[in-house]
């Protein structure tokens, strides 16, 4: 069975608007398989010989980003078919107040959002258990600057030649 693929590619810049798309998707698919009903099988038991023939066809699948799929026989016509919508994020998208709207233009903030901007206010906008960067730097172990690889050789050489030396 064989199969050839066209994928298509799109892709637009908006450089004013900031905008930018890019898209890629499988267009078109066309597979040859055996043709079901269509096939010849003579045998020919005096002379001892076999013919077997498989007619063929060429399926077409046609796929779009809108969601249409096409699929059929070559030459014979697609039938088409909507595939059903399904979002691809799970929760809509984040849509950001207007920057320039007034405050009574503005919608209102969710109710979830205004309890916690209120617990955070009623904290002070503090931790309980805050400690001071220096304090969790203590607690560190001290850094040691790495030096040159060259140097830290000569100097494990030195003191082995040293150790050799003394016995």
């Amino acid at each position: 069975m064989a199969t050839s693929e066209l994928s298509c590619q799109v892709s637009e810049e908006n450089q004013e608007r900031r905008e930018a798309f890019w898209a890629e998707w499988k267009d078109l698919t066309l597979s040859t398989r055996p043709e079901e009903g269509c096939s010849l099988h003579e045998e020919d038991t005096q002379r001892h010989e076999t013919y077997h023939r498989q007619g063929q066809c060429q399926a077409v699948v046609q796929r779009s980003p809108w969601l249409v799929m096409r699929l059929g026989i070559l030459g014979r016509g697609l039938q088409e078919y909507q595939l059903p919508y399904q979002r691809v994020l799970p929760l809509p998208i984040f849509t950001p107040a207007k920057v320039g709207a007034a405050k009574e233009e503005r919608e209102e903030t969710p109710i979830q959002l205004r309890e916690l901007l209120a617990l955070e206010t009623a904290l002070g906008g503090q931790c309980a258990e805050r400690q001071d960067v220096a304090e969790i730097t203590k607690q560190l172990p001290p850094v040691v600057p790495v030096s040159k690889p060259g140097t830290l050789r000569r100097t494990l050489s030195r003191s082995m030649s040293q150790e050799a030396q003394r016995g």
